[in-house]
């Protein structure tokens, strides 16, 4: 890992960046538009047997040796409580119901049947109304939250508060500098896991990228390059909407990984571009971000002194996904090259000074997980935070990775709003 020396936190962005979140409470929502009306209108969205799946959840093949030399690490089950299933389904989505080593003890969603749904796909019995009493449970020793980005903090902070650990969908925060600052102290103060399941982590390619830098096969890297394209011509349904509109690189971690993930550093500053949308649910009239760019491309200054482009998209038809590709000083890999025997990844390739290469394979999983979707990332992410609590160790995707991924894009974007001005970006570590 590529070890930070900037100070922490330093906060030099030259305006403010905290954005406050909508002010209706979750409770509250649900008692101004009634009850029955809120579950008819949000559970009516939700993705029938037959119709095409959201961009990231087609169902990945899992590979008939994947279980082939895993080896249990201990004989325990962590008690997990499960928060949100929502549009998306995602708290069912990581199969921790599947895990050996877990017992799925509790689970809340505000609706109640998508909260009886999520019950009887994770084999539960006990329901909450809410996170905030589920996290009451003091049974519970884990929780997974994937809940609304603009609450993933709120939400992980109150988790923490609660002494159990936590692993959280992305973004970490949700445009807002002081809660970045809030989470990371309430890491420190707590003691407790973090971990953000940040999927590209575990993409084949960028999977093998890190166990190549990790061994020394890039050195330095010179150049890097992420790309999260997801083409919406409609919004995708969201609570309270807080999907419509919101700015790219608010959600920049599915590209930023292709550095920060790679090499466990950070970004120092950036200048942005940004082009307004031509869709009319973008437009900055249409939304309470008043965010007028459907695309949004970032220039990046890294902690090695190299370079990196990360861009993210919703208004641009064509290949969809996330993908990415970096040069080093000893050696390159692009998951759009072929692959070799060498490389021995399906999905990129290395072409460098380095001869012998490590494993690239992923980590084993138990035999009753599966990959899932997101490039089969989902399994691997939940195995890797449960392994993390029963081997009392620092999970891979870690709260100050998890911010330097998601604040460099909250300061992307106030660069795109000032017409590309150069910005230095705040820095976190533990």
């Amino acid at each position: 890992m590529f070890t930070q020396t900037n100070k922490t936190r330093t906060h030099n962005t030259k305006t403010p960046l905290t954005v406050t979140p909508n002010s209706t409470t979750r409770r509250s929502f649900l008692q101004a538009v009634g009850f029955g009306t809120a579950v008819m209108g949000l559970t009516g969205l939700t993705l029938g047997a037959n119709e095409k799946p959201i961009q990231g959840f087609e169902k990945t093949q899992t590979d008939p040796n994947a279980s082939k030399n895993w080896k249990p690490v201990s004989d325990r089950k962590i008690r997990v409580g499960i928060v949100g299933y929502g549009v998306c389904h995602f708290g069912a989505a990581f199969g921790f119901q599947n895990h050996p080593n877990v017992e799925v003890v509790a689970v809340s969603d505000l609706f109640p049947d998508r909260c009886a749904a999520l019950a009887k796909v994770c084999r539960c019995n006990k329901t909450y109304p809410s996170l905030e009493e589920l996290v009451k449970d003091d049974t519970i020793e884990a929780v997974f939250v994937a809940t609304n980005a603009p609450n993933h903090a709120q939400h992980c902070i109150e988790v923490m508060k609660h002494n159990k650990h936590v692993a959280t969908a992305v973004p970490a925060v949700w445009g807002s500098l002081e809660d970045a600052d809030k989470l990371l102290d309430t890491v420190k103060s707590t003691g407790r896991k973090y971990m953000m399941f940040e999927t590209s982590y575990f993409h084949d390619g960028l999977y093998a990228m890190r166990q190549i830098y990790n061994a020394g096969g890039f050195g330095k890297l010179v150049y890097s390059e992420g790309e999260y394209y997801h083409y919406c011509p409609t919004p995708i349904a969201s609570y309270q909407g807080w999907r419509d509109g919101l700015p790219p690189q608010w959600y920049p971690t599915h590209s930023n990984a292709y550095y920060v993930g790679v090499t466990g550093g950070s970004f120092t500053e950036v200048s942005c571009m940004g082009m307004p949308s031509h869709l009319q649910w973008l437009q900055p009239e249409n939304n309470r971000y008043k965010n007028p760019f459907g695309t949004e491309i970032a220039l990046f200054r890294t902690i090695e002194g190299g370079m990196a482009r990360m861009g993210v998209s919703w208004d641009s038809p064509g290949y969809g996904g996330e993908r990415g590709r970096i040069r080093g000083q000893k050696g390159s890999f692009s998951e759009e090259r072929k692959p070799t025997a060498l490389a021995n990844t399906a999905y990129g390739r290395y072409e460098g000074l380095e001869k012998n290469l490590p494993d690239l394979s992923r980590p084993p999983l138990p035999p009753s997980v599966e990959a899932g979707g997101h490039g089969g990332s989902h399994g691997p992410l939940m195995n890797e935070f449960v392994t993390a609590i029963l081997e009392d160790r620092k999970p891979l995707v870690d709260v100050a990775q998890a911010l330097n991924m998601t604040v460099a894009g909250i300061v992307a974007h106030q660069s795109a709003l000032k017409d590309g001005e150069l910005m230095k970006i705040p820095q976190y570590k533990l």
